[in-house]
């Protein structure tokens, strides 16, 4: 199992210079991607932005999308700034798309809330179609350029609805599971497998999972601290998905991988360089 790491842009009021510090030590340790969250109404990083930025300053590690909320977004531009990422990046980016759950970022970007895993089906049509060099339309011409990986960026659908787990099958090459407990995240990946056999498609999915960490002194209210603010009311939902003592990390680093997880994300809640140090010397290598 391979073992990524979020970007702390999701923490609130962090320099940027942290960020590109951040994604630099990232590259020298044990890991295999950075991951980036997506919002709009919080003080966050834009995600394709900041994947920008950390891709001048890495040359090995992929670059994770976990989750981009995908309606929120034109489905032309997106296509375009994901192409040139991608090119700009060598070839390392993927694209983890999901439909949201926040109505407060809809109405921030004035984007219908109703209907939003229609407008995601889409733009997973139209993209894949652009990225693949087609026009846009008999009257508009095709919209580059082109990705680096044949056929456009890695897709990971997100979510854990039946319409989310249906998408896997007709547009992913794998899903990416919200932060859970390895428990929910292997029935999510069981379903996935389903799904992906009912549509006979060859070889597997991609199965990539996500959990919150902390560690080290005062880790545990660290991070209870920065969910609570960052998930609010649905902070009770994402407790199972979060680990902030070195035998918790290492007792769901164990978990995950028994799950068949193909990579698992771990992202920060604490904002400090020291965490990353911390968590290698748990994943080794």
């Amino acid at each position: 199992m391979k073992i990524g790491i979020g970007l702390p842009a999701t923490l609130p009021h962090i320099a940027g210079s942290l960020i590109l510090d951040w994604a630099r030590q990232a590259e020298m340790g044990p890991f295999s991607s950075l991951g980036v969250i997506d919002r709009v109404v919080y003080p966050n990083y834009e995600p394709l932005t900041t994947l920008a930025a950390v891709a001048g300053v890495t040359r090995r590690l992929r670059l994770v999308t976990a989750i981009l909320l995908a309606p929120l977004r034109s489905a032309s531009l997106l296509a375009k700034q994901s192409a040139s990422l991608d090119a700009l990046s060598g070839g390392r980016l993927t694209l983890g798309l999901g439909v949201g759950a926040r109505e407060d970022d809809f109405v921030a970007t004035a984007t219908a809330f109703r209907h939003r895993g229609k407008r995601m089906e889409e733009q997973l049509d139209l993209m894949t179609r652009l990225w693949s060099g087609q026009a846009f339309s008999e009257e508009v011409g095709p919209i580059g350029p082109q990705p680096l990986q044949p056929g456009g960026p890695e897709v990971l659908i997100g979510g854990h609805s039946p319409a989310a787990i249906e998408r896997v099958g007709r547009w992913g090459q794998g899903s990416i599971a919200g932060v859970g407990a390895p428990y929910t995240t292997n029935q999510h990946f069981r379903l996935v497998e389903e799904t992906w056999s009912k549509r006979s498609k060859a070889g597997k999915p991609r199965l990539v999972g996500c959990v919150y960490f902390g560690l080290g002194p005062g880790a545990t209210e660290r991070t209870n601290a920065y969910i609570g603010d960052y998930y609010g009311p649905y902070a009770q939902w994402i407790a199972g998905g979060a680990f902030s003592t070195e035998e918790t990390v290492k007792t769901a680093l164990q978990a995950f991988a028994d799950i068949g997880t193909d990579e698992l994300l771990l992202f920060p809640c604490i904002p400090a360089l020291d965490q990353l140090d911390r968590l290698a010397q748990l994943v080794g290598g």
